[in-house]
């Protein structure tokens, strides 16, 4: 009899577990996504109707016919409809801003510069954040933040790593020669350029070596394909155990990672090499980023000066540059989630609302910046810093306000270093086989690679 009663007892509790486990499924897929979307319809945000508990990702991930072959004759610069066709039509019936759902989660897409200018106006940096959903989704590649210094500390180690740009850059550059004179002109620029920014990075940051260089930036890409490169169901609940096999590999090369990077600091610390000797008597950190934040010294070091034809230079590859950011952004959108309620004009942004701002949007609005909008014209940010552009928060390359990437100095520095050492030596042109493909993997990138035909100088 008293095992009677524990089996019946089991198979109470049992069908209760599966009623509270039906009710999490229906209260996290269908109830409280759909309490969420009536309250934002009521705030005055229309878009696309969701399909929970997809939401929209079904209409984002339609296949659409990729330009594989096309000439290079037809480049065009006009990629938002290429890179984001969903958002490209939803616009046309939703304006420049509405609500889109990842999932059950809501993204407050935003292509419009003065909608963007009442928003953030008064919201200090602390109450802006990263949306959870991708925070946790990406956690593998990014953990829990990414540390660069800039001001005083960027001063006090930017001489370290120019040197090491140029030599890394160099190092690349004879690796080309090497290649032309065997008889293999044509080289894919941008697997070599990234690799060798990785190379940069690595040694300027931690001091690393080629090859501990190479591995880290070897498993970052492979990441960094794993979490960008397959169609997943992010924002969807649950959605780690939908997709197990990429979620098992990026937490696996994110361990792996790790571990790399902790060997290397700890080793560091426990090294005798950590500090040097610069003949009076005084210790200094090793000159790389690492060195600096294990130490506490101060070494500032005092910029040289250059010539009026360098510096005019200079000022053209800036102009170049930011051409090249605004109609090819790298960062091709901007996310922030609201940590608190904002009003702009008529309507409510509630606290925690994600937001999805559409730089590469902004950055072709023809509205903004004139019937050349698709043109490469480098010469429009001669006398103005913002392009001509007819609202200053329409160029946005390193997004804005008080989380603005705090990589955009080593970027530009690097940029204007390795391109200067390229055509000090180089000539190059597109390869015929060349396939215009621009791109999203969590940046814009050419998915066909870059590959140029170069000639010595």
């Amino acid at each position: 009899m008293g095992f009677l009663y524990l089996v019946q007892a089991l198979g109470i509790a049992t069908i209760f577990f599966l009623l509270f486990v039906l009710w999490r499924v229906l209260y996290s897929c269908w109830i409280l996504p759909n309490q969420a979307y009536n309250k934002l319809r009521r705030n005055g945000f229309g878009g696309p109707t969701p399909n929970f508990p997809l939401g929209n990702i079904r209409d984002m991930t339609k296949k659409k016919p990729t330009n594989t072959s096309s000439p290079s004759s037809e480049i065009s610069h006009d990629i938002h409809p290429t890179v984001f066709p969903f958002f490209a039509n939803w616009q046309k019936s939703h304006g420049k801003v509405f609500i889109y759902w990842l999932g059950t989660e809501p993204f407050l897409y935003i292509a419009d510069p003065e909608f963007l200018k009442k928003m953030s106006a008064g919201v200090m940096g602390k109450s802006w954040g990263k949306p959870t959903v991708f925070k946790n989704d990406r956690e593998p590649m990014f953990g829990n933040g990414l540390i660069m210094v800039e001001g005083e500390e960027w001063v006090r180690h930017r001489h370290a790593m120019s040197s090491l740009m140029v030599e890394s850059t160099t190092n690349m550059l004879d690796r080309w020669t090497t290649l032309i004179a065997s008889g293999a002109p044509e080289i894919d620029v941008e697997r070599e350029i990234t690799s060798t920014a990785g190379e940069i990075i690595a040694k300027s940051s931690f001091g690393m070596g080629y090859e501990n260089g190479r591995k880290v930036f070897d498993k970052l890409r492979a990441m960094q394909l794993t979490l960008f490169n397959s169609n997943r169901f992010v924002g969807v609940p649950f959605s780690k155990f939908m997709s197990p096999k990429q979620t098992l590999a990026a937490r696996k090369l994110g361990r792996e990672i790790d571990s790399l990077l902790t060997e290397i600091i700890t080793a560091r610390r426990k090294s005798n090499s950590l500090r040097a000797d610069d003949g009076r008597g005084n210790g200094f950190p090793q000159s790389d980023l690492l060195g600096i934040l294990l130490s506490e010294n101060r070494h500032y070091i005092v910029p040289t000066t250059i010539s009026l034809k360098q510096f005019t230079f200079l000022l053209q590859m800036g102009w170049v540059m930011n051409e090249v950011l605004r109609l090819y952004s790298p960062a091709p959108n901007v996310q922030r989630q609201a940590r608190e309620d904002i009003k702009v004009d008529d309507v409510i942004i509630p606290n925690g609302t994600n937001m999805w701002i559409d730089v590469v949007a902004m950055h072709h609005n023809q509205t903004l910046w004139g019937d050349d909008v698709n043109e490469f014209k480098p010469e429009r940010f001669r006398d103005n810093l913002h392009g001509g552009c007819k609202h200053k928060m329409g160029f946005l390359p390193f997004g804005f306000g008080g989380r603005m990437c705090v990589g955009r100095n080593l970027s530009m520095m690097e940029y204007k270093i390795v391109l200067t050492l390229i055509l000090s030596r180089f000539s190059f042109s597109l390869s015929p086989g060349y396939c215009h493909s621009p791109s999203i993997m969590l940046s814009l990138r050419p998915a066909q690679g870059l590959p140029l035909v170069l000639q010595p100088l």
